[in-house]
């Protein structure tokens, strides 16, 4: 018989078919099939049985019980990886920045796509932009949320007492009583308030709601009742009430701080130590009631950061990245956005535009099938491995590092700093001095040293790479770094010797210092190649000196202190010498450096100056360029000589500067006349340009001149020839009679006006004559006519 899934409408009843269905034909699910239905998950398609699931997730194998085993990808060679870090490869960085609940999804999501700003990709490979599509992420992701509740893990209470008959000074004593009656042996802070009218006094206090027992108070109303009667049944007439309660040490240690500066200073523990500032405050809640809280968290929801170095291909790392959060996290539901400097919508200033690019992830801690990531040691190295083969992949060179591969010191936590810059890379200080020692040995890259047994053999296996790296000869221009390596791990080692010395015997202190005598000796008298450290190199080697010398104090016989006195100082006189060496070695590669640079800038200057001169003859000609070049020179040095004279001779600056008008003037006219390097140099000389302008505005207004008079003389004389003769004789006689009769005030008017035609002695000449010609025309043409007849 077969079924068919599609006619169940929902996903339960798909499941109990199929599990029915199965039974049915006589299959028994596995082992994992039987896990995952236990947790709520869906049943395995067939044949997944005992497949291998990608690193980092725990999953059951049949046979194996209850106790699987992770699947591990394959570490990368440690000699590989060294050769990809010797060869200038970045580091992998995955770095789990938080947990949270599914009530907290929401607001996750809005933080990495700048509320809606940013482009956001699902495990699909979709696409969400906007708040709209953001919001239906959370609805997608609600069967895997189980929204677990906090644990309450710290509560706020308060004490009314009727006592009278006590001393101002015993209140505390009494207070403390009276709370470790109700409280047993939880840890506590509290502050008295005696009452004005001498009833009593109240009690302000912050405790640890789990005892070292294990029994969890709720801090509700039914923990108040259970309280109220173990104080009556101590005797003691007071009223005991929980006022509130919270999560983790940050609610503890702020409301201790609180209580701390309202009662100002006033405030003491269970054992009756006074907590007078916050910093003591914090340090109770940071530091002694932390492990006392078991506190938890719901983890429905995690999120991630994959970062790369400032300058890496974005668009090749946002692949990378998608490419292994497919891999590492297949069958989970995820969101992912990448951030780098140009497109984070968010100011520098308030913690946007990080200059490295980084992409932020938000996984979903259970699949639809029911695993759960799992979230340990080993399984970052793995997902560090993942991202770095990724990477490589498109092109980028990353490799996962261990800390004891170069002897790095630990990481810091996120709550042991705080940023106090993010402008640039965010610079942090330790919220304790700890942390500030932590923070300063991580950002000053401080070599440290590992503890265990098993580490230190991975370190002297490192060191063993790192010589052998050094030994080949495809590594000849990383040497300076694979050398600082071994150096660093050298360091540790003798560090590590150091304190296994302070523990020996004091007999032994003779041998010991003799032994450290010959060792300083072997330092100081190294080889010849001394010569050619370079500053890392000389800076390690002055460390391990140091190193020698207070070793060999530390084990120096009273007796032996003078001519120990004698050899350090010596020791000392010796490394001085070498770091003169290196920083003139240092000064002389720098000057070499500049000189050449010099030479090199000079060359290409006069190869520029060259150029500029043949593109100019060639679009220009050499009559123009050579002209163009001898007036610009000419004025080049009136100027200079300007500048020089003004503070020197200031009396010969007006004729200087009068002969540089007569040559900017010159240069104008060439600019003028059509030269066209002169015209292109005009538009960023402002005094050529100036003058340039003048003259061309003086052309214009002669042709304009010009081309006036023309146009008047030819209109009258196109009237002229229009009007029959008769009427001209008839209209000059006229003309000339109104024109013998006006006064003085037309012929001002008429030159106000700019009409100048009559005023004009030549233009008047010039219709008279052609009238002249016309009448001795008609002359002999009568003369004609009456010969004929």
């Amino acid at each position: 018989m077969e079924i068919f899934l599609g006619a169940f409408t929902s996903e339960w009843e798909q499941r109990k078919a199929a599990f029915l269905h199965d039974l049915t034909l006589g299959r028994r699910p596995s082992p994992e099939d039987d896990e995952r239905r236990r947790r709520g998950g869906a049943v395995a398609p067939a044949g997944s049985a005992g497949m291998a699931k990608s690193s980092g997730f725990r999953f059951r194998k049949g046979g194996e019980g209850r106790t699987g085993a992770v699947q591990r990808r394959a570490d990368r060679p440690m000699r590989a990886r060294f050769a990809g870090l010797a060869s200038g490869s970045q580091p992998a960085v995955v770095k789990m920045a938080s947990f949270a609940g599914g009530s907290r999804l929401g607001a996750m999501i809005n933080y990495v796509s700048r509320n809606g700003d940013v482009v956001v990709e699902n495990e699909r490979g979709d696409q969400l932009r906007g708040r709209d599509e953001l919001s239906a992420v959370g609805d997608e992701w609600d069967h895997l949320m189980k929204n677990r509740a906090e644990s309450r893990d710290v509560g706020l209470f308060k004490i009314a007492v009727a006592d009278v008959g006590r001393a101002d000074d015993a209140l505390m004593d009494r207070a403390r009583e009276i709370v470790k009656h109700g409280l047993g042996d939880r840890a506590f802070a509290f502050a008295v308030t005696a009452r004005a009218d001498g009833g009593g006094f109240d009690v302000d206090g912050v405790t640890v709601l789990r005892s070292t027992h294990g029994e969890r108070l709720t801090a509700d109303d039914k923990a108040s009742v259970i309280v109220q009667r173990r104080l009556e049944s101590a005797g003691a007439n007071a009223a005991f009430r929980f006022t509130g309660y919270g999560n983790g040490t940050e609610y503890g240690t702020g409301h201790v701080r609180s209580m701390v500066a309202s009662h100002k200073g006033e405030v003491q523990d269970e054992r009756g130590r006074v907590i007078s500032d916050a910093k003591q405050a914090g340090d109770l809640v940071q530091l002694e009631w932390r492990d006392q809280l078991h506190s938890r968290k719901s983890r429905d929801v995690m999120h991630l950061i994959l970062s790369a170095r400032a300058g890496t291909d974005t668009a090749a790392f946002q692949n990378a990245a998608r490419d292994f959060l497919a891999e590492q996290f297949a069958g989970h539901r995820y969101v992912f956005s990448l951030h780098d400097a140009g497109s984070d919508p968010k100011p520098e200033v308030d913690g946007g535009k990080r200059p490295h690019v980084h992409v932020h992830a938000i996984v979903a801690m259970r699949s639809d099938a029911g695993d759960r990531v799992e979230t340990t040691i080993a399984a970052f190295r793995q997902w560090r491995l993942g991202m770095a083969e990724k990477a490589r992949a498109h092109g980028i060179n990353m490799e996962m590092t261990d800390r004891r591969d170069r002897a790095s010191a630990p990481a810091y936590s996120k709550n042991q700093v705080r940023p106090v810059n993010t402008i640039g890379r965010t610079q942090h200080e330790g919220t304790t001095v700890v942390a500030e020692r932590r923070l300063h040995a991580k950002r000053d890259d401080i070599s440290s040293p590992s503890t265990t047994s098993r580490s230190q053999g991975y370190m002297d296996t490192a060191q063993g790479e790192w010589r052998e790296r050094l030994r080949s000869q495809e590594f000849e221009s990383q040497r300076d770094f694979i050398r600082s390596q071994i150096i660093r791990l050298d360091e540790v080692r003798t560090s590590a010797g150091s304190r296994e010395t302070a523990h020996q015997e004091s007999g032994n202190s003779s041998s010991h210092f003799r032994t450290h005598l010959v060792k300083l000796a072997e330092l100081v008298s190294e080889g010849d190649d001394m010569r050619h450290m370079t500053r890392p190199e000389f800076e390690a080697y002055e460390k391990r000196v140091e190193t020698a010398l207070f070793q060999a104090e530390k084990t120096m016989p009273p007796e032996e202190r003078k001519d120990f006195e004698e050899i350090a100082q010596a020791a000392r006189e010796h490394v001085n010498v070498r770091r003169e060496i290196v920083e003139m070695l240092e000064v002389r590669g720098t000057s070499e450096v500049s000189d050449q640079r010099s030479s090199e800038r000079n060359g290409d200057i006069q190869q520029d100056d060259k150029q500029r001169w043949s593109d100019a003859v060639e679009r220009h000609g050499f009559v123009a360029a050579d002209a163009a070049n001898k007036a610009l020179l000419d004025i080049e040095k009136t100027r200079e000589a300007i500048e020089r004279k003004a503070s020197e001779k200031p009396d010969e600056v007006p004729a200087l500067k009068k002969e540089l008008d007569t040559q900017i003037t010159r240069a104008a006219e060439l600019g003028a006349s059509g030269n066209g390097i002169i015209r292109e140099v005009a538009e960023i000389d402002d005094d050529l340009k100036t003058a340039l302008q003048s003259l061309e505005r003086d052309r214009l207004r002669r042709e304009s001149e010009k081309s006036s008079t023309r146009a008047q003389s030819d209109e009258v004389t196109n009237v002229d020839r229009a009007t029959p003769r008769s009427e001209q004789t008839q209209s000059r006689s006229d003309e000339r009679d109104v024109h013998g009769q006006k006064g003085p005030k037309d012929t001002a008017s008429r030159q106000e006006s700019g009409d100048t035609t009559k005023s004009d002695p030549a233009k008047q000449h010039v219709p008279r004559l052609e009238e002249i010609q016309r009448e001795t025309k008609e002359r002999s043409e009568r003369d004609q006519d009456e010969r004929e007849r």
